[in-house]
């Protein structure tokens, strides 16, 4: 336990300087911009490339130290945050701030790769939970990593707001270089204790039939697998659109105020989960909280409300960290140790894949056609009594329809026959054995 907190601190400290980074790129792009389109092709890119390397990434947990794995994570990140800083030296803010300028592009697309690499790090931190934490304590040590994510969004969405308004992107981006290679050090000195990994047949970077094996061999895994990619379908909506609709609301420095603010809800479910776990099932937990998920998207735009719209957001942070440490803990219990790398790693490349399809497609449809129809004669006319009046009426239209279809998916998942096999296979599912050999 005391590793797994040395690790669970350092990766605290990662997660804030790469999603500090990531906030402001998104509110420095908008604000540059006024483009819903350019925030969704970032935002989706960053989810399109995470999925790629989703199973790549799970594979090289498998195959080497966790330890190991981090270093090299925290090292490739460095390089590519410095590699942006000289662009920025380089070029100056006005040529990287055209979006009709490739320059803008291989920019945001540098900072894009560090981030991605950064999410190895998270596919390890699963499995040393799984190493280091005893069953019956993993589900309230996932709350701890939902606390330490909340945390790390909390702190960074205020400064990420506050360093674009006040000192710039420039010195955001080398304040970012600064925690990297901070981070990075605070890594080196810890000592996980683990076994070397079991050296396996072929030699595939991209493990899809491990991974794959694995996976079927749990009744309902599959199910739930798809279940969490339909989901993340309607949740690249509010990828492509929350910034914008909160930046249509508050000046940029009040965004970044209200995000770290709204950002308590991801402590909060944290530590609720952290202090009393996720009861007896957890499958039925996560589908529930998908339930609650899907009424809040179609309410909390109704009306052009700021108070609305902020209570929304924090309850949603709140329902997050239970969603993702079900979902963890279900894997935990059902998954072998020596693939939970690649169960992991898939389970992000297929999930995740989802969320960039919605958002590339949401950004053009939302900014060409549903904005300019919910501001004409027609949309306010049409639409007046349910959404009200505004400027944002367009985004809300699209938060209420995607959320009125998870809705109806939850409802089905519930009554499926995958749910009830999955529950019992948590049930009887022996505990894990650490197959490694010294």
């Amino acid at each position: 336990m005391r590793a797994f907190r040395q690790v669970l601190g350092n990766t605290l400290v990662a997660n804030v300087t790469s999603s500090y980074l990531w906030f402001a790129l998104t509110f420095w792009a908008y604000l540059e911009t006024r483009s819903v389109m350019a925030t969704a092709i970032i935002g989706g890119g960053y989810m399109l490339f995470t999925a790629v390397f989703g199973t790549f990434f799970g594979t090289l947990v498998d195959r080497h130290r966790k330890k190991q794995v981090m270093v090299i994570s925290s090292t490739v990140t460095l390089v590519t945050y410095a590699s942006a800083g000289g662009l920025w030296v380089l070029l100056g803010e006005d040529r990287l701030a055209d979006w009709g300028n490739p320059w803008f592009w291989l920019f945001s697309a540098v900072i894009l790769a560090g981030g991605v690499v950064e999410s190895l790090r998270n596919i390890a931190l699963s499995t040393t939970v799984t190493l280091l934490v005893p069953e019956d304590g993993r589900d309230k040590a996932n709350g701890l990593v939902g606390t330490v994510q909340g945390i790390s969004f909390m702190v960074t969405s205020v400064f990420s707001g506050l360093s674009v308004g006040l000192i710039g992107m420039g010195w955001t981006l080398a304040v970012s270089i600064v925690l990297t290679g901070v981070s990075l050090l605070h890594l080196v000195p810890i000592t996980i204790p683990e076994l070397a990994p079991d050296p396996e047949e072929g030699g595939a970077r991209f493990d899809f039939r491990g991974a794959i094996s694995a996976i079927t061999a749990v009744p309902g895994l599959v199910a739930l697998i798809l279940f969490t990619t339909f989901n993340n379908l309607v949740s690249g909506v509010y990828v492509a659109l929350m910034d914008p609709y909160g930046l249509e609301l508050f000046s940029v420095e009040a965004w970044g105020i209200v995000l770290g603010v709204t950002g308590l809800g991801f402590v909060l479910g944290g530590g609720l989960v952290a202090r009393f776990g996720l009861g007896k099932n957890p499958v039925r937990t996560l589908l529930l909280v998908n339930l609650a998920v899907a009424v809040l998207g179609m309410t909390f735009t109704i009306r052009e409300l700021a108070w609305l719209y902020v209570l929304g957001i924090f309850v949603f942070m709140a329902l997050m960290p239970v969603a993702e440490s079900s979902e963890q803990t279900i894997l935990q219990r059902v998954v072998p140790y020596r693939t939970q790398g690649r169960v992991f790693g898939f389970a992000q490349s297929v999930e995740l894949a989802a969320s960039p399809v919605s958002a590339f497609m949401i950004g053009p449809l939302a900014e060409f056609w549903l904005i300019p129809y919910m501001r004409s004669a027609e949309g306010r006319d049409t639409w007046h009594w349910l959404l009200g009046g505004g400027e944002a009426r367009g985004i809300a239209l699209v938060f209420l329809a995607a959320g009125a279809i998870m809705f109806v998916t939850v409802l089905l998942a519930l009554a499926s026959r995958p749910y009830r096999r999955l529950s019992s296979s948590y049930a009887v599912a022996p505990p894990q054995q650490l197959e490694a050999t010294p």
